[in-house]
């Protein structure tokens, strides 16, 4: 058997292995040792399986993760982001759909301090879905908007995704932070759109809430529920301006964020020793599951590297000239069906050895492969039958909400990033304004 046959049948492996439920991290492992072992012998097997995980905990890079983790894990713990949905409320109640508008938008907020889809799903969905359902809200819009929103995680700095794309693809992790500023805030009004226009064509769907204060009293209250969420909004735009000026690297950012979120929750005297230990305790499990996906992946990576997959499939792309526009739409077409099935750090990680070559070989940016990559990933968490974020919004609201219900409420923002993806493959400037500015 040649190394590229090895390559494609060890490949095949894998999905057999993530197909009967083994955990990613573990399938990408134990194909990698098996194709080693085949290729080389098991001593190689063995060195690799040895080596790697120093390897890839050892990287600075990576340090980053564990940093935002514990951020966004002390922000949660100690109330901002209730904090954020009741200023959220009282800034946007006044639109039609203003609770789900307030709900995307304090969504956006999390994200930028959590940098997780999945937190941010299950967070906002304690808080906002009760009230939306209590103001008479049609349970599809209002899990839907809860689901769909906790994406913006992904996009919006910091991003964990952007940092284990950027470490695996070695480039520039700064300038793809920085490249998800614009996709995420797009999103975040293509959204609002929507549920704005849904709401004023059928109000019966969001019932307008009307706050019983005069006009004076609402703005005091308007101004006053910034108090609490003035010091996060003042750290996310101190991450992204230090990040785009050149301050501080995304480890130093994170280490800073995570400092700053600690001394803001002590003078708010909310930082008490459990919620310290659970905001600790959280990041370092996170952590760990994270990098034991990725110690899978760099084996199997360099099993790929050793056997030719890379250069085959780059040479593959360049000998039959393909127009760029057929590779993205087939590469959105992979990652649509990757996503319906597999978690987002799986599908990034064993797609990016194979997809970035194709990539290069046609000239095309890397970094606006990084947010096309990140965002299909993250629409992959609202896509039946395996849209994780649905499963999560379900878990929280119980037998209130049937499945379905959920998934046909996140159905019209499927349809927003639709519209979305059009125009961040047809205008990429979208994605590398402020990252090519930093030149």
């Amino acid at each position: 058997m040649s190394g590229a046959e090895l390559g494609f049948a060890i490949l095949g492996l894998v999905l057999v292995l993530i197909a009967i439920r083994v955990p990613i991290g573990v399938a990408l492992g134990v194909a990698a040792f098996i194709g080693l072992w085949a290729q080389r012998n098991i001593n190689v097997a063995f060195g690799v399986m040895q080596n790697t995980p120093f390897e890839v905990a050892a990287n600075w890079g990576l340090s980053a993760i564990p940093m935002f983790i514990l951020m966004g894990a002390v922000a949660h713990n100690t109330g901002i982001s209730a904090a954020l949905f009741n200023a959220a409320r009282y800034w946007f109640s006044g639109l039609p759909g203003g609770l789900a508008v307030a709900t995307n938008m304090a969504s956006a907020g999390f994200a930028a301090a959590s940098g997780s889809s999945v937190a941010t799903a299950a967070t906002m969905s304690r808080l906002a879905i009760p009230e939306m359902l209590k103001q008479g809200y049609a349970p599809s819009l209002a899990c839907g908007v809860v689901a769909s929103a906790g994406t913006l995680g992904a996009l919006i700095p910091p991003s964990i995704m952007f940092v284990i794309y950027g470490v695996f693809a070695e480039v520039s992790i700064t300038k793809l932070l920085i490249a998800g500023v614009l996709p995420g805030l797009l999103t975040a009004a293509v959204y609002t759109a929507m549920i704005v226009g849904r709401a004023w064509w059928n109000p019966a769907i969001a019932p307008r809430v009307t706050l019983q204060m005069d006009r004076a009293e609402l703005w005091r209250q308007r101004w006053r529920s910034l108090g609490p969420v003035w010091p996060l909004l003042v750290l996310i735009a101190g991450i992204i301006g230090g990040l785009y000026g050149g301050v501080f690297t995304p480890t130093e950012a994170g280490a800073g964020g995570a400092l700053l979120a600690c001394v803001v929750a002590a003078a708010q005297r909310r930082l008490t020793l459990a919620v310290l230990r659970d905001s600790v305790l959280e990041a370092v499990k996170t952590s760990a599951q994270l990098f034991f996906v990725a110690y899978g992946a760099v084996m199997f990576t360099k099993f790929l590297a050793l056997v030719g997959i890379p250069g085959i499939m780059g040479g593959l792309i360049g000998s039959w000239a393909l127009d760029p526009v057929l590779l993205v739409v087939a590469v959105s077409i992979i990652y649509l069906i990757l996503g319906m099935f597999l978690d987002p750090l799986g599908v990034l990680l064993l797609t990016l050895p194979i997809v970035q070559p194709m990539f290069k070989a046609l000239g095309l940016d890397e970094i606006w492969l990084g947010v096309i990559v990140v965002k299909y990933i993250e629409i992959g968490l609202l896509t039946p039958p395996v849209g994780f974020n649905a499963y999560v919004v379900k878990s929280v609201v119980g037998e209130k909400v049937p499945l379905e219900t959920i998934f046909r409420g996140i159905g019209w923002f499927l349809a927003c990033e639709a519209v979305i993806m059009v125009l961040l493959i047809g205008f990429p400037e979208i994605s590398l304004f402020l990252p090519n500015s930093m030149n």
